[in-house]
């Protein structure tokens, strides 16, 4: 199993995380959307062998993560 975790940083995006929380999708059971509104941040936690879809979200940011890992899930 993979572990893959993603994070936009949306200082100079062209939305804000409470304008973003509205077009979170659904997501398999075990992935969560994390935030940090003090460093305005989101991201996501995924396990398994694809990212979810996710949705509006990429679009509505406006850019590529500045963090995208993948890890074994031991």
């Amino acid at each position: 199993m993979i572990a893959r975790i993603l994070i936009w940083s949306l200082y100079d995006s062209k939305t804000t995380l409470d304008e973003l929380r509205a077009h979170l999708p659904e997501l398999p059971e075990g992935d969560r959307w994390i935030s940090n509104e003090a460093q305005e941040r989101l991201g996501l936690i995924s396990f398994g062998d694809e990212l979810p879809d996710l949705g509006e979200i990429p679009r509505l940011i406006g850019k590529d993560p500045e963090v995208a890992e993948e890890f074994d899930v031991e």
